[in-house]
């Protein structure tokens, strides 16, 4: 694409910046002083008036010509602190092009000109002298180091003594916002062994890892191991967590991130989820994009958690359209500009259509009237009521949205025959105990029982809590801690299920890939969390020691809330897909049919008693047995 006048004036003003021009003076400086060096030496420090005359004519043209080469190089662009062999060949060779294009361009200008002779001196000398001055900042360093013994706040070991332990190690050296000082190497290669790098000693395996970290006294542990599993990592990470040392990571492991040598290394902190990991989720990508491929997608409740990581996910398929549908204008308006930018700022051939719309899922004739102007293909139901405590003392409300509202887009997927209806569901639906889960449960059997009567394929999906979304433990634990503490949990041994709300939103969209109707998708969570670990993890992560600087304080289980979460995958009677962390649950309906829910309609009241409504749910839902 053609660059206008005025991007251009902006480039050349932002390289041209006052460190270029202070590097070009410099660099006409010292290659005028090296210039003159050779003079002398050339003449035996004999120079006659005739030598300078030809010396003072010649050197504005060998600056100006140094200038122009070093340019082309890259000279005034490479970040010299992350210098190595590449660079200090490119600078010889630079060096050597411009001194003999000086001698021939002089030589060609003037008659009398300096002898080839002293242009091979002078290029020894200028090589030398205009590299030195690039490497003396790094140089000054390595001599402050060995020279100026300065204590630094914290010790560090480096896991990992490859490339990437070596960059650690460099970056940490070269930034002063570490202030630390590496005293180690873990590896586990037996043949590193023993052995040092850059004066440092590799001092044993991961297996030795905590006796490592208490010998020494060691205040940071640096992971640079990017090749290894989320799994490993994440072991690695709980068993720092054990310690008293603190955790810091280094690229690739969620975000995998170039390692030029001309770029910042990026070492981040230990984040939740990284206690928590797993692999990376492979996905289906041909099924997904048959699924999402120049087709319109409407997600409803699309500026939620779980939604508005949907939406994203969902764009990267080349859909045509995205309707995002959300009654909290807030969160609707945050992903509209978050899109916004996104492809403004990433060049994207096939921009999707993003259309985001505020309504709710109860209003019959609002949702009919959008389903009538978009004509999606596919709809994500992600809009709920979720919170379990919250519904307790609403339960009108949980019925309204959860069971209406679901009711409502399932009808106009019908209606206007789309290719697919997907239902985000809970794990809080399995033999539900509280208003909320057996509001899911409710709205799983009324999306089962569309999929008898429709041409539309109606799935669901089950997944358990989401690290990070709306109301979840994590943001809260985040506030409490900020605020000074307590946290608070509700019983010591109580464990839930979790997974990232991206691996979450890959998973349903991979569920929605494989559905061909009627089948109740469960994602395997892996592990349980016992909650009580969870807390005292997060405060570690945040510097302070669990009880002592936060508290954490035990409030009792609330109205509705399981001890246990019950196991999502009953690996006697679901079906494996072809991704292992999505299963198939046998769904049975129990006879439920949508002439049914016709008759709870016409029984629900707005002055209805909450004793009477919650037995009315029991009837159709009799898994349902309040705590």
């Amino acid at each position: 694409m053609k660059k206008s006048k005025k991007t251009v004036v902006k480039e050349i003003i932002t390289h041209f910046n006052a460190k270029t021009i202070m590097l070009f003076l410099l660099d006409a400086a010292v290659i005028s002083f090296s210039f003159f060096i050779a003079l002398s030496l050339q003449n035996n420090f004999d120079l006659s008036l005739n030598l300078l005359e030809r010396f003072i004519r010649e050197m504005p043209i060998v600056v100006f010509i140094y200038w122009i080469i070093f340019e082309l190089f890259g000279m005034y662009k490479s970040l010299w602190d992350f210098a190595g062999l590449e660079e200090l060949i490119k600078g010889v060779i630079a060096n050597s092009i411009a001194t003999l294009s000086s001698y021939f361009i002089v030589s060609m200008a003037f008659e009398n000109h300096m002898e080839l002779g002293f242009y091979i001196t002078a290029l020894f000398i200028a090589s030398f002298a205009t590299i030195i001055v690039r490497l003396f900042y790094r140089l000054s360093r390595i001599m402050k180091k060995y020279f100026i013994y300065e204590e630094k706040k914290n010790r560090a070991l480096i896991i990992g003594a490859g490339s990437a332990g070596v960059l650690v190690l460099n970056e940490i050296r070269r930034a002063n916002e570490f202030d630390t000082d590496v005293c180690c190497f873990v590896d586990d290669d037996e043949k590193k062994q023993g052995k040092y790098i850059q004066g440092l000693e590799i001092a044993g395996t991961t297996k030795e890892l905590e006796d490592i970290i208490n010998e020494r006294s060691i205040d940071i542990v640096f992971l640079a191991i990017p090749n290894a599993s989320k799994e490993i990592i994440t072991k690695l990470l709980n068993r720092i967590s054990e310690t008293n040392a603190d955790s810091k990571l280094f690229p690739p492991f969620y975000e995998v991130v170039s390692t030029s040598r001309n770029q910042e290394v990026k070492i981040r902190d230990v984040k939740i989820e990284d206690l928590l990991g797993r692999d990376e989720i492979k996905l289906d990508e041909t099924g997904i994009k048959g699924l999402i491929d120049q087709k319109t997608i409407l997600v409803t409740g699309g500026g939620g958690s779980i939604g508005s990581e949907l939406v994203r996910q969902i764009r990267h398929f080349n859909p045509l359209k995205i309707v995002i549908v959300d009654i909290y204008e807030n969160n609707a308006y945050d992903l509209q500009m978050e899109l916004a930018r996104l492809y403004r700022t990433n060049a994207v051939k096939h921009q999707p259509e993003i259309i985001v719309l505020i309504a709710s899922v109860r209003d019959e004739k609002r949702m009919d009237s959008i389903f009538n102007e978009y004509h999606p293909d596919v709809v994500f139901h992600a809009a709920a009521h979720k919170h379990v405590p919250l519904m307790e003392k609403s339960p009108k409300e949980a019925i309204k949205n959860n069971v209406f509202g679901t009711y409502n887009i399932a009808f106009l997927a019908d209606k206007y025959k789309l290719e697919k209806f997907v239902l985000i569901s809970t794990d809080k639906a399995v033999n539900p105990t509280n208003i909320m889960g057996a509001t899911k449960r409710f709205a799983e059997k009324i999306v089962m029982a569309f999929n008898k009567k429709s041409e539309t394929d109606y799935v669901a999906v089950r997944f358990g809590n989401v690290l990070g979304s709306n109301g979840s433990v994590i943001p809260l634990f985040k506030k409490q801690i900020e605020s000074g503490g307590p946290v608070t949990v509700t019983h010591p041994d109580i464990i839930r299920y979790f997974m990232t709300i991206p691996e979450a939103s890959q998973l349903v969209i991979q569920a929605g890939a494989y559905a061909k109707g009627g089948e109740l998708f469960v994602l395997d969570m892996g592990e349980p969390v016992k909650i009580t670990d969870l807390a005292e993890k997060m405060i570690k992560l945040s510097g302070f020691d669990p009880y002592t600087e936060i508290p954490i304080v035990f409030t009792g289980l609330r109205p509705g809330e399981k001890m246990y979460e019950e196991l999502l995958v009953n690996l006697d009677e679901a079906h494996k897909t072809d991704n292992d962390l999505i299963f198939i649950e046998p769904n049975h309906i129990n006879g439920f049919t949508l002439e049914i829910l016709d008759d709870f309609k016409a029984r629900f009241k707005e002055d209805i008693d909450v004793l009477d409504l919650k037995e009315l749910v029991k009837i159709i839902i009799p898994e349902y047995k309040e705590i």
